[in-house]
């Protein structure tokens, strides 16, 4: 069960630390989505295709890999 806080019961959301490393990773993928949106419309619906069957394989193998777990 997730804790609940008495600010997030008010409605309240507190901002993630983010750490420099996230920093990175965020900058990067920032970068990747406007390089390819300079090159035209066709190279980033592929990139975001791209990213939502990673994401999709990725679920996959994770919910696998936890049923061998338990």
């Amino acid at each position: 069960m997730a804790a609940v806080s008495a600010w997030s019961s008010l409605g309240v959301t507190m901002a993630r630390r983010r750490n420099v490393r996230g920093e990175l990773y965020h900058g990067a993928r920032v970068l990747g989505n406007l390089e390819a949106a300079s090159q035209g419309p066709g190279a980033f619906v592929k990139r975001r295709v791209r990213a939502r069957a990673y994401a999709k394989t990725n679920g996959l193998l994770r919910r696998f890999l936890k049923g061998l777990g338990s």
